[in-house]
């Protein structure tokens, strides 16, 4: 099991590079429509992903067990089916239908809502636990969001708030949905969204009259994809690993943080000096990260039996034996077998710890 810090770099590495994709798109949007660069993204998303994956798999060493990892279980399809469709498909949908009649500095502000709505369904859902520090954390994270993309004047909802409303509450149903399986192979998961997601919104921007690029402009097709599968394709595989070793809330809240990296990419390649607004946020979502990081959660817990297959070490968490020829190597993976256990020790809501308090 991965210490907090790491799980938290781990998620925060993910914003990092989501973040990047705002001003890297900027820089593309001459040459594409925003509808057919989304969709772009999350090609190049899942063609990456498949290629890395198609990689591994022809590796010497890619033994029985090291396959195991890319046989997802049917139980689990209903589980990933409905994040493809509600963070994949609608949520795009009503964020460009939002974006029509929206100001930007508003939608900005509103798409804070995503962290938001991913906590309150975590923990009123999904019973994911929460406690006053990780509370405040959250609130921290949100409000330097919110300072920092705040722009007076902009007051009023225009009718496309309910639109960006809803395109966050997919975001956080979509990331809720990945949780219950985020201890499957987090590429794998990652490269099928983008493969789905790809195709639907490329559709969607011709169906809106978007055009394909031709002459000079064509470069930018590959430069979106190469974006897209950074941004959106390693960044997702990072976030579903986050997913699985935080929780959906805490990985949600440090999520949130993205717009900073993206704020602050954006002055490095365009350069200007930070205003106070920019330090305010800053500080805000440090004192979010710090409040989380600092959280210590113990108890007495029951672990209830458990079959599932993830990478792992042998670890409190991990005592099983093999039934296949083990040269020692870890961290592995295989489908294994977790017997019932009592036990107390600091602990988040990972994937073997989402028990109810």
């Amino acid at each position: 099991m991965p210490s907090r810090r790491s799980a938290a770099f781990t998620a925060l590495f993910a914003a990092a590079l989501f973040g990047a994709t705002t001003p890297l798109a900027k820089a593309l949007l001459g040459s594409l429509s925003p509808f057919l660069l989304a969709g772009l993204f999350y090609v190049g998303s899942g063609v990456g992903l498949g290629v890395v994956i198609l990689a591994r798999r022809l590796a010497p060493r890619a033994a029985v067990q090291q396959r195991e990892r890319h046989r997802f279980p049917l139980r689990d399809l209903p589980w990933l089916a409905g994040a493809i469709a509600a963070g994949g498909v609608a949520g795009p949908a009503l964020l460009m239908l939002g974006l029509n009649t929206t100001p930007a500095a508003t939608g900005s502000l509103l798409l804070n809502l995503e962290g938001v709505f991913t906590a309150l369904i975590a923990w009123l859902v999904f019973r994911e636990n929460v406690d006053v520090q990780v509370f405040l954390g959250m609130v921290a994270i949100v409000a330097g969001g919110v300072a920092l993309s705040w722009q007076p004047g902009a007051a009023g909802l225009p009718p496309g708030a309910l639109l960006l409303a809803g395109a966050c509450a997919c975001w956080a149903i979509d990331n809720n949905l990945t949780r219950k399986v985020s201890a499957h192979d987090a590429t794998f998961i990652a490269c099928l969204k983008g493969l789905v997601a790809g195709p639907v919104n490329v559709a969607l921007a011709f169906a809106v009259g978007a055009s394909w690029p031709h002459g000079t402009h064509a470069w930018s097709v590959a430069l979106a994809m190469l974006t897209g599968f950074a941004g959106y394709g390693v960044s997702l595989v990072l976030f579903v690993v986050a997913l699985r070793n935080l929780g959906s809330a805490r990985t949600g809240a440090y999520f949130s943080v993205a717009p900073l990296f993206g704020v602050t990419l954006s002055w490095l390649l365009w350069p200007e000096l930070p205003t106070l607004q920019f330090w305010i946020a800053a500080a805000l979502m440090a004192l979010g990260v710090w409040l989380h990081v600092r959280e210590r959660h113990e108890h007495p817990h029951t672990h209830e039996a458990l079959d599932h297959t993830h990478r792992h070490r042998h670890d409190a968490h991990h005592q099983h034996e093999h039934d296949f020829a083990w040269d020692g190597e870890e961290p592995h993976t295989h489908p294994h077998h977790h017997a019932p256990v009592t036990h107390a020790h600091a602990h988040f809501p990972d994937i073997h710890h989402r028990h109810t308090h």
